[in-house]
């Protein structure tokens, strides 16, 4: 089976002889009390990578968006979600509202409708916190985070990112030998992006392969967060194993990183030449998501499970940024040219037999 469901982008690991040893397990207490040994290391150098001055690590995304919420929701603030924003982040962000914050959301990557939105509250006098994922894999582009800061800039608000999906593959100076931009540092690099009222939490499971997040922002915003967290009192902090995968995943990103993302967006731009001989046009421009859509969820099911029958494993769903049903290759580092090519020739075998119409190709949603 060809496996083009899993979000290993960089093809990371982490097999227990590449690990540096531990004592313990896990220490017992409360991160408040016993942060995992190395864990402050690994948030400092997450935070460093991605453009900020501190960072602090967690078991999950989910850890942080329910403390940072929670804490910001003791403050005069009202929060603008983008519609498109991933679950998790909104799960804080329900955690705020039922503290009595006031929530509004606004059109996916529409800086002007959230200008529109903050002009309407401005006689409220609560300062803006503006919730949006850092990268839409969805509509294959990143959100205008500089529009998003300077609407909240002019309030002395808070631009509060999800860089899962762009950590580990965009960077800074992007060019022909570095397609996805240098270093891995994500959504801030890319855009040039740094500041105290800007804080980025990412899960490191996807570009990096281990299960846990940081939360990257300025000095005093990180240490007020350790100071005020919930879960850093009632919850264990991440295992000393997974401390010392992020430990590993920077060091291969630091030697090897780059390499690793050319190699990657190779593989992609073959996935794309090979799709548009069978006249399709993937969701996704360079990113490793490439995405077959707009589809009613019938044709999105029967291309699904087509593609399983000829083993070819791929992820069915329903993108938040659009209408209807898609079908997503997810394609990683560890994938061979070969292996593109077969899915190509899946993909090519189920399109002459199926009739798709415009589906796929630009034309509007069936």
């Amino acid at each position: 089976m060809l496996d083009f469901a899993s979000a290993l982008y960089l093809g990371l690991g982490h097999a227990s002889t590449t690990l540096r040893p531990w004592v313990t397990f896990t220490t017992g207490a409360p991160a408040a009390l016993s942060p995992s040994p190395g864990g402050q290391a690994v948030g400092r150098r997450m935070a460093t990578l991605q453009g900020c001055e501190a960072g602090t690590l967690a078991p999950s995304t989910l850890h942080l968006f329910w403390d940072l919420f929670g804490i910001l929701a003791r403050e005069s603030v009202a929060i603008y979600v983008d519609e498109a924003a991933y679950p998790i982040g909104r799960w804080g962000v329900e955690r705020a509202a039922a503290l009595g914050v006031p929530v509004r959301n606004f059109a996916h990557h529409e800086p002007d409708a959230l200008r529109r939105l903050l002009c309407n509250d401005a006689r409220r006098g609560l300062r803006p916190v503006v919730l949006a994922d850092g990268y839409c894999p969805g509509c294959g582009v990143m959100a205008p985070v500089g529009e998003y800061r300077t609407c909240v800039q002019d309030r002395g608000g808070y631009l509060v990112l999800d860089d899962t999906q762009a950590l580990g593959i965009f960077g800074w100076g992007p060019g022909h030998d570095a397609p996805y931009g240098h270093g891995g540092g994500g959504t801030l690099p890319r855009s040039s992006i740094a500041g105290p009222d800007v804080l980025v939490i990412s899960s490191l499971a996807k570009g990096f392969g281990v299960p846990a997040a940081v939360l990257a922002a300025g000095e005093i915003a990180v240490r007020h967060f350790e100071e005020h967290s919930a879960t850093r009192v009632h919850c264990s902090p991440a295992s000393a194993a997974v401390v010392r995968a992020a430990e590993h995943a920077l060091a291969v990103n630091e030697a090897y990183g780059n390499e690793l993302r050319l190699r990657l967006a190779g593989l992609v731009q073959r996935f794309r030449r090979r799709a548009a001989k069978v006249g399709l046009s993937p969701v996704g421009g360079l990113f490793p998501v490439q995405t077959l859509a707009p589809l009613s969820f019938s044709a999105a099911r029967t291309l699904h499970a087509g593609l399983l029958r000829r083993g070819v494993r791929t992820v069915l769903h329903r993108p938040a940024c659009r209408p209807g049903a898609a079908v997503s290759f997810l394609i990683t580092a560890r994938h061979h040219p070969g292996d593109i090519d077969l899915a190509a020739v899946a993909l090519a075998e189920i399109f002459k037999v199926c009739a798709f119409g415009q589906v796929c190709t630009g034309g509007p949603h069936p």
